[in-house]
């Protein structure tokens, strides 16, 4: 992820100039007036989530064995694929129901920290794992095809160079639809 000196919050945080009788407002100035200890504790779960092992898969905490199974069957077994779509998550959807419409920049910038978390939090919780944790940048017509996932590495992974891993997005999105109306 870049550095935060190089973001322009204001672009991302538009209301922040509005702030002080018009002088402004820093980011954590504006969290410590704007923000509740309830959405605090909130987003603590989408910014630190838990996860779950099942049949050395690891999901987000709360998964579906039935979806697993249905997942496990339209992949022919290929566990890897099984977790890169059940652990997908578009990052429009994380809001979708508080209104207001997100700018493209607002959803690279959240979808950039979700995978950086992500990984942080993989690799404390799971040391003896790999894992790879894309973020599909786009560009996108639709704001809502962002999305990070993640999944383990295989022995093939291992050997394959980054340059695989930008084919991502088109591959994923194909076999995400795929796989989600064959178990639906």
């Amino acid at each position: 992820m870049s550095s935060t000196r190089e973001t322009d919050f204001v672009k991302l945080i538009p209301e922040l100039p509005s702030w002080n009788n018009g002088r402004g407002i820093s980011v954590e100035a504006w969290v410590g007036c704007a923000g509740r200890f309830e959405l605090a504790i909130g987003y603590s779960r989408l910014f630190w989530p838990d996860f779950a092992e099942h049949e050395d898969c690891i999901f987000f905490a709360g998964f579906s064995p039935e979806s697993y199974r249905g997942f496990m069957t339209q992949c022919k077994g290929d566990r890897r694929s099984v977790e890169a779509v059940m652990n997908h998550r578009h990052v429009w959807d994380y809001f979708s129901r508080a209104g207001g419409s997100p700018s493209e920049e607002q959803i690279i910038y959240l979808g950039r920290v979700l995978r950086d978390i992500l990984q942080t939090k993989l690799a404390r919780d799971f040391p003896d794992r790999a894992f790879i944790v894309p973020f599909t940048e786009g560009p996108f017509q639709d704001l809502h095809d962002y999305q990070v996932t993640f999944w383990q590495k295989s022995v093939a992974d291992l050997r394959e160079s980054d340059q695989s891993i930008s084919r991502f997005g088109a591959v994923f999105r194909h076999a995400a639809i795929s796989a989600f109306r064959a178990v639906v």
